[in-house]
């Protein structure tokens, strides 16, 4: 149990920017947040989203039982090429974003080998608040509609980040195991916690998509993660459920 603490509280302290002195045990000054948001109408029917939101009925139910939504069609293409670009000159230096933080391969930094100054090696940006362009996707009515269905309208976005998945480097450190995000996070209440994803590009299973395993939100635990041993190993805190059962229902 202390081992997963430890290895929980490293990888909040990362997602947070933790200073290595808070990390390590210093002082971190509370704030209350989630504590003082109104209370938002819900239906005993439903435990994960709240009245009077864009979803249907029948979409509440499907993620009641599912715990995922798919909303198709969402963001504009235009939109789309806009964030695409603005990653390619965050990726190039040619703009540059306080508080960002770039992640590349760790095969590729282990190897010393003197990388392009663009995306190819490129794995995740995050923390892009300050960027307009992409924060314009946390904005936007078309995302804000939704997400206000799970959260009410008192909305923060805590954290951000736009996630690239160039070919593997013939390491397999490019593979991401199964997760729960809140391993990561410490946000609460978790019930009214949600992540808006949208792929850039299309995606399926040959080039990297994302899974589900439907229902397991309803598990209600946070399960034990650490490094999977596979061989190549992964990237920088890329953990993943320790007893997680391969034979389990996913969806891609």
């Amino acid at each position: 149990v202390m081992k997963m603490a430890a290895a929980r509280l490293e990888a909040i302290a990362h997602h947070l920017n933790l200073s290595p002195e808070v990390s390590q045990g210093g002082h971190v000054t509370p704030v209350l947040t989630s504590g003082r948001l109104p209370s938002v109408p819900t239906s005993p029917e439903f435990r994960y989203t709240v009245d009077g939101g864009a979803l249907t009925h029948e979409q509440r139910t499907f993620y009641e039982e599912n715990g995922f939504l798919v909303v198709k069609n969402l963001i504009s293409h235009d939109n789309i090429d806009a964030y695409s670009k603005r990653f390619e000159e965050i990726c190039r230096g040619e703009v540059i974003v306080p508080n960002l933080t770039i992640m590349k391969d760790i095969s590729l930094v282990k190897s010393k080998a003197n990388l392009p100054k663009d995306s190819t090696s490129v794995t995740k940006i995050q923390r892009f608040q300050d960027d307009p362009v992409l924060m314009g996707y946390c904005k936007s009515q078309e995302v804000l509609q939704y997400v206000e269905s799970f959260s009410g309208p008192n909305i923060s976005a805590y954290h951000t980040m736009l996630i690239h998945k160039p070919p593997d480097p013939g390491t397999k450190s490019s593979r991401h195991p199964l997760h729960q995000d809140m391993y990561y996070f410490p946000w609460r209440p978790i019930d009214r916690v949600v992540c808006a994803w949208t792929a850039m590009e299309h995606v399926d299973r040959s080039n990297g998509c994302l899974v589900v395993v439907p229902g397991s939100h309803r598990e209600g635990k946070i399960k034990e993660h650490g490094y999977p041993q596979w061989e190549g190993g992964v990237n920088f805190l890329y953990h993943g459920i320790l007893d997680y059962d391969e034979n389990s229902p996913r969806v891609h």
